[in-house]
């Protein structure tokens, strides 16, 4: 799974890295949801609180969020089928409300 969600998350990230302030105001809720949902999966797999994801001031860094907190993820395989799939699901929801 790794290198399948190793691609999904750089295809949103490289899709969005060159988006306009502009863009990102229609765009930015559901970067930062995406973020969200894949720092609090993270959480889920390694037994840790839930913490919220700070919004930082300036939308242009939510692909490097999105790279940053993706890696850590990443980073904690083999993932279980079920967060597996929780993964996918955010993913999938996020690129559908940003293309």
């Amino acid at each position: 799974m790794s290198s399948g969600l190793e691609r999904a998350i750089g295809r949103v990230v490289e899709g969005t890295r060159h988006w306009s302030p502009a863009r990102w105001r229609s765009g930015a809720d559901a970067m930062h949801g995406l973020v969200q949902a894949l720092a609090d999966l993270a959480a889920d797999v390694e037994g840790r609180e839930r913490r919220p994801v700070p919004r930082l001031p300036n939308d242009l860094s939510l692909p490097d969020q999105l790279q940053v907190v993706g890696l850590d993820l990443i980073e904690l395989e083999p993932l279980r089928a079920e967060d597996e799939a929780r993964a996918a699901a955010a993913l999938a929801a996020a690129r559908a409300a940003l293309f």
